[in-house]
């Protein structure tokens, strides 16, 4: 894979949180909010502003957002750890 856009970047991300939903947004031309969700229930499991990406990134790039994420995701709530695992 060579270079991403941040809108393929954040479907491939889709992809690896799946079936847990994911969105994201930039809130800054060089940061961004990622948001995973319960898709029946709409519920947020986490949210987490200030993830360090951009418009145009490579593999390693979106590989450290997925891995930020997750690892947000085991500190701040270890019960909800097993939802993705499930996945």
């Amino acid at each position: 894979m060579n270079k991403v856009t941040f809108p393929n970047a954040c479907q491939l991300m889709r992809w690896h949180f799946h079936p847990v939903g994911f969105e994201a947004n930039m809130d800054a031309p060089s940061s961004m909010v990622a948001r995973l969700f319960d898709r029946e229930s709409g519920e947020t499991v986490i949210a987490i502003a200030g993830i360090p990406c951009a418009t145009v990134m490579n593999a390693m790039d979106v590989e450290r957002i997925i891995e930020a994420i997750e690892l947000e995701l085991e500190t701040f709530i270890p019960s909800r750890i097993d939802y993705l695992n499930r996945a």
